[in-house]
């Protein structure tokens, strides 16, 4: 076994995670010899200006239906066991991690060893094993790299081994298909097998995080956050297509990041050392800094059209996927922290992109109304943006990321309950969705509105205008805000016609009573009597 290392590593060697007789063990390589090694292996090719652009074959997404959690003693009773959490039997855990090592044989292994959180108390130690050069890369990138000192004596509480060629077979192994992400919490493990797709490597770590994190009074959190020059620090919620990435980049304020954070008694930190953005159709314009990204040494083009000869990125080319991403060290962004860390938030928004078009544009919360909401997720997905989907459709994501949380989501609302309580934190929901009628009939909300919605928000401009209550979802929204006109803070005023209205407002507060039922029995009253009016 040849050791090839370029700075010091830890004295735990791959043999404590079952991997031996390999060949070539690459440690902690940077990022110029990562380029060298993936390309001599054809993982990718360099485009114009630097980024290595990959390809993930068919896998262009995570895989929702092949995540496991091994069902074992340790952790069985505060799993939220379900279709995010599927079950998994160890012994069946033990024979496909056997066949996993036996797979990575003779071969080569990369190996990075890094951190998952900027928060020196509360930081965990990842190792991340892999087969490809640019998948070493991404951890890399993602993750809070190491100094020389710190990987002396490094030891991973949390070890990802992810082989990409590696197939399952789900007859034997009992997974649904040749691709799989399982946990082993009792085994501080996770394998990753038969998807290229590199967010499985970051999204196993945030699930590790949102499982240890709870225990230790720390809320684990997917959101974005920032902070503006007094030092307040603002959290985003929200799904993919409600603006968390493109809100939370402002140049007026400085980013702490774009995705995974955490909530300890020390302020918010960042569990990433990069951003994973999506960049299909990206804006100069409007996305300056991520655009910039994507024209660097160090960003990995994931899924991202070149062209042949010149290597120019085809940002709007979405042949393989609208799933096109960018993984980029943090230190990409200009006005991002270094340190990834914030003080206590002043200031909470949930984006949502209603496309009933029946939500208000900016809303004040209660704690009661933060809660509901924070266990609801609410977004929309519109007609056209998947198969069979004619008319706007809600989706419920509770937490905001369901798929990423392990334990009961009643366990992370009464933690942040406690924490805006505690900070005295204000609350806003902010919808960035459609305005004037439903998708297909009103307009989605300028950017330029909901920008000046959220400024106002985090400068306390919304502090001392008049409020008025929306009959339907109970919260309080202002009669102004400054750069935005008068008329579109209601939405019912917005319609052309206010029955039709009205119904679309009943049958979405009807949807989300329906979707609520699922926790009634965890929550106060007083919880409960934050749920919309359907009647």
């Amino acid at each position: 076994m040849r050791v090839t290392n370029s700075r010091p590593y830890s004295k735990v060697g791959l043999d404590t995670h079952g991997i031996t007789n390999v060949n070539h063990i690459y440690w902690n390589l940077p990022t110029p010899m990562l380029y060298e090694e993936a390309i001599r292996r054809h993982e990718g090719v360099m485009s114009h200006l630097g980024p290595l652009v990959v390809r993930t074959g068919h896998h262009t997404g995570r895989s929702p239906n092949d995540k496991f959690t091994v069902r074992e003693p340790s952790s069985a009773e505060h799993i939220w066991w379900g279709s995010g959490n599927r079950p998994f039997e160890p012994n069946s855990f033990d024979a496909l991690h056997k066949r996993l090592v036996s797979y990575l044989q003779l071969k080569d292994v990369f190996v990075q060893d890094c951190w998952a959180g900027a928060d020196p108390d509360y930081r965990l130690p990842v190792r991340i094993i892999t087969e490809n050069a640019w998948h070493s890369l991404f951890a890399r990138n993602m993750f809070i790299q190491a100094t020389s000192a710190e990987l002396e004596s490094h030891v991973p509480e949390f070890t990802v081994i992810n082989c990409p060629r590696f197939h399952a077979i789900p007859e034997v192994d009992g997974t649904n298909s040749e691709a799989f992400v399982i946990i082993n919490f009792a085994k501080k493990l996770v394998i990753i097998g038969g998807t290229s797709y590199a967010g499985e490597i970051k999204k196993s770590i945030f699930s590790v995080m949102n499982y240890l994190l709870p225990f230790k009074d720390v809320l684990p959190m997917h959101c974005s956050a920032n902070y503006g020059l007094e030092g307040d620090t603002a959290l985003f919620f929200g799904l993919s297509g409600t603006g968390k990435t493109t809100l939370s980049a402002d140049a007026a304020r400085t980013l702490i990041g774009d995705d995974e954070h955490g909530w300890s008694n020390n302020g918010i930190f960042n569990f990433e050392g990069g951003c994973y953005a999506k960049v299909i159709r990206l804006s100069a314009e409007a996305e300056p800094e991520i655009y910039q990204a994507t024209r660097r040494f160090g960003t990995i083009l994931e899924n991202v059209m070149v062209d042949a000869e010149a290597r120019h990125v085809e940002l709007n080319d979405d042949s393989l996927t609208e799933n096109t991403r960018a993984a980029y060290p943090i230190s990409h962004i200009p006005n991002a922290t270094r340190e990834k860390r914030g003080d206590h938030p002043n200031n909470i928004i949930f984006l949502t992109a209603d496309a009933f078009g029946v939500m208000p544009p900016v809303a004040k919360l209660t704690p009661d109304q933060t809660m509901y909401h924070f266990l609801s997720g609410y977004t929309a997905k519109v007609a056209g943006t998947e198969r069979g989907v004619n008319e706007p459709q809600a989706t419920f994501s509770t937490c905001f990321g369901a798929p990423f949380m392990t334990q009961r989501p009643i366990i992370y609302a009464n933690l942040l309950c406690k924490k805006i309580t505690e900070h005295k934190v204000n609350c806003w929901l902010i919808n960035t969705g459609w305005t004037g009628g439903p998708y297909g009939v009103g307009q989605r909300m300028k950017i330029t509105h909901t920008r000046a919605m959220v400024n106002a928000a985090l400068n306390g401009n919304l502090n001392d205008v008049d409020y008025v209550t929306d009959p339907f979802f109970g919260v309080e929204v202002p009669t102004s805000c400054p750069d935005v006109p008068a008329e579109i803070l209601t939405p019912r005023g917005t319609w052309s016609d206010g029955k039709a209205y009205d119904e679309q407002a009943r049958k979405l507060a009807g949807m989300f009573v329906v979707n609520f039922k699922q926790f009634e029995d965890e929550v106060s009253d007083d919880v409960r009597m934050a749920a919309p009016n359907a009647t």
